[in-house]
């Protein structure tokens, strides 16, 4: 039996998944669950820097190894099978699904990352929501809270919504990206609340913390304390 978890994915690249994950990964993980965090492949891995990987790795207290985070990590700021081509690699379009595999055996929760958005292609046949699909992990969507994101939410849940029969949905997370000015914040929450099904279940604040997120993340995985 697998166990319960959420699939994060975001409206577009840039808009504060990985930072959301490792929230979430690190409340779950101070609640006492055993958290599998898994990004299945990742694109513009620059080794001067701490990787996505790294940083969930960490969140979720380094459970098993760096490596089962993220199996596949190309160089280049490309979707994962053009960075790939780059190397004169391949996306290992097995390694996709079965990397998940470690964490269904060690986790309580586990939490999946996506690359860029819904429709972000992994592979030369593989898009985000196919892994969605296939995982049925409860969809968390992360909206950058700037102008223009009430279109790109909206789209991007009547894309899940559509997508192979539809894709099971858990709410939308408003994440402010930034500190510029912007003044769609003062109604970007309110309109999105009014037009968004699954709900908004959080607004986070630009350099928010995990006691910023009220949202139940054990529960809306599915997760039932034994």
């Amino acid at each position: 039996m697998n166990p319960p978890g959420l699939f994060i994915t975001g409206t577009d690249t840039g808009v504060g998944k990985t930072y959301l994950t490792a929230l979430i990964a690190r409340q779950l993980t101070n609640q006492g669950q055993r958290v599998g965090v898994y990004k299945p492949a990742a694109s513009g891995c620059d080794e001067g820097n701490d990787s996505d990987a790294q940083y969930l790795w960490r969140a979720a207290g380094c459970p098993l190894r760096l490596e089962n985070v993220c199996p596949q990590e190309f160089s280049a700021p490309l979707a994962p099978h053009l960075a790939a081509r780059a190397e004169q690699r391949e996306v290992d379009v097995e390694l996709l699904r079965t990397g998940l595999e470690p964490w269904k055996a060690s986790a309580d929760i586990v939490l999946v990352e996506g690359v860029g958005g819904l429709m972000s292609p992994l592979s030369e046949d593989d898009y985000v929501a196919d892994l969605i699909f296939e995982f049925g992990y409860p969809l968390i969507v992360v909206a950058p809270d700037r102008i223009g994101t009430i279109n790109q939410t909206l789209q991007t849940l009547i894309a899940a919504a559509t997508f192979r029969g539809g894709l099971p949905l858990a709410g939308v997370v408003l994440n402010q990206v930034d500190q510029t000015e912007d003044i769609s914040r003062d109604t970007n929450w309110r309109e999105l609340e009014q037009r968004c099904v699954p709900p908004v279940i959080a607004r986070l604040r630009h350099g928010g913390l995990e006691s910023d997120l009220p949202a139940d993340w054990a529960a809306l995985a599915g997760y039932e304390s034994r």
